[in-house]
């Protein structure tokens, strides 16, 4: 049995949404392979945006001076061995809150902590559209593959596709095994 833990951020604003389902699968994956999960449903959570005020590199041993729920997810991510971000897609890229919680990983990053640095990173993605241009995914994983080359964090894995109404990502057993299965990896 493996020893790893996983931290799970969903942004979506539904709890019972598409890329919250998926995230559950692989969260699944994940506790069959033995690791730990924490999760995030951070549409429930007070989350400020960033301030742009810089006390996290001018005090270096502090993620992030806003006293928000952002302080219960900094010592989660600090240990885990992987971190999932699950999204929607809205107007063409990720999800307001989840957007919120990327510009906050800047507390883990700078000046010198890189404290993601050597996390594996699954990103999961779902979108009304028939696919990931013309949904706008393309711009949402470029998004994600940019601030984790930064970082230096690899991404393992990117899930994604196609589901409008509330749980309709269930009958893409496909994609579902396929998030299962990033658990699993994610974990080993």
């Amino acid at each position: 049995m493996s020893s790893k833990k996983l931290v799970i951020i969903k942004g979506s604003p539904r709890k019972s949404g598409n890329s919250c389902v998926l995230a559950d699968s692989l969260a699944k994956g994940a506790k069959d392979n033995g690791a730990e999960i924490e999760e995030f449903f951070i549409q429930k959570m007070n989350i400020n945006p960033c301030n742009a005020c810089n006390a996290c590199i001018k005090k270096p041993k502090k993620e992030c001076i806003i006293d928000d729920d952002m302080q219960q997810i900094y010592p989660a991510i600090r240990t885990a061995n992987s971190v999932v971000i699950s999204s929607p897609i809205y107007w063409f890229n990720m999800s307001a809150q989840t957007k919120l919680f990327i510009d906050r990983l800047y507390g883990l990053v700078e000046p010198n902590k890189q404290l993601m640095k050597d996390k594996r990173i699954g990103i999961i993605l779902t979108y009304g559209d028939v696919d990931q241009v013309s949904s706008g995914a393309i711009n949402a994983i470029n998004s994600f593959k940019d601030t984790f080359k930064y970082i230096g964090a690899e991404i393992a894995g990117i899930i994604h596709g196609s589901a409008s109404a509330i749980g309709e990502i269930e009958k893409n057993t496909d994609l579902m095994t396929k998030a299962y299965n990033l658990g699993k990896e994610l974990s080993s």
